[in-house]
């Protein structure tokens, strides 16, 4: 298997209803894997890039979080109509999606 060039990871995580950091699966994050996975099928972008689902990576409460790796760069509040964005742009591009990234703060 080759190293990929970047590595998409998406967060799952799922919590109990009404747990106070809430959490992205809740929040559509389906949708969101299925277009990765559709958009890397179809522009046959496995080897060079890859996508992963995760658990918790960080600001529940502006999820659905996607973060890409080596950058470290993290996106927040994505929808699935945002994916197209993100692989184009950041991916294919270098060229971060700065609509929606996460407050730089967050990292701390």
């Amino acid at each position: 298997m080759p190293k990929p060039q970047k590595h998409v990871f998406i967060c799952t995580q799922k919590r109990p209803e009404g747990h106070p950091r809430g959490c992205c699966q809740d929040k559509g994050t389906a949708a969101i894997v299925d277009e990765f996975r559709r958009q890397f099928d179809e522009r046959d972008l496995y080897g060079t890039y890859m996508v992963t689902t995760s658990g918790c990576i960080g600001p529940c409460d502006l999820g659905p979080n996607v973060l890409v790796y080596p950058e470290g760069i993290m996106y927040s509040s994505v929808k699935a109509e945002d994916v197209t964005e993100i692989i184009e742009s950041h991916l294919l591009g270098d060229t971060p999606v700065d609509r929606l990234r996460t407050p730089a703060d967050i990292w701390g």
